[in-house]
């Protein structure tokens, strides 16, 4: 059972912002988010925890931080995650104590987690400005996500099933951008950011 809690966590007069970027895997967020923060030395990106192992080429501290199940079971269990989700047998969050700093310190924040993380953090933070990076279509998302080789078919097949799950949940974002280009999907994202 799950209590949501709202946080009041920004001045009213503030101008700092926490931006939440969701989409399906391969969709290229990733790349969208690494060009934006080059662009913008004024985002903070919170970096999420997990339970899954790295994949080659992932470092703990700058893609994940990599945690034992345990781990993060205890952090669930003492309600440090502002939110977290189970997703193919691994677990997902977001640390609330790095958020809520780093907008009380007076810094932009981008969170890149899944649309049910996303939902979660607009029912505690309304504030929070939801943006769903989409595909250009269903079949560019399928040839990006086999192109990747980084996951077996089964698991491809899982995120897949998945994807209609976030397009149902992408209509409660604030803003839906599409992906043709990671150039286009940045100026646009960019516009949002002011």
């Amino acid at each position: 059972m799950f209590f949501l809690v709202k946080f009041n966590t920004m001045d009213t007069k503030s101008t700092k912002k926490l931006f939440v970027i969701s989409g399906s895997s391969g969709v290229g967020k990733g790349t969208v988010i690494k060009q934006l923060l080059s662009n913008h030395d004024d985002l903070k990106l919170s970096i999420s925890y997990t339970t899954r192992s790295p994949r080659n080429g992932e470092e703990h501290g700058i893609n994940y931080f990599f945690v034992s199940k345990e781990d993060f079971k205890t952090a669930v269990d003492n309600n440090e995650f502002l939110e977290w989700a189970e997703f193919s047998g691994n677990c997902y969050g977001t640390k609330k104590s790095f958020v809520l700093n780093s907008l009380k310190n007076g810094e932009h924040v981008l969170l890149e987690i899944d649309t049910q993380g996303a939902l979660q953090i607009k029912e505690k933070m309304p504030e929070a400005i939801l943006i769903f990076i989409a595909p250009p279509s269903y079949d560019e998302l399928v040839a990006r996500l086999r192109g990747r080789k980084t996951e077996s078919e089964e698991a491809i097949q899982k995120r897949l099933d998945f994807v209609k799950t976030e397009k149902e949940n992408s209509k409660y974002f604030d803003y839906i951008v599409i992906n043709d280009t990671v150039e286009n999907a940045v100026k646009k994202i960019s516009d949002i950011i002011g």
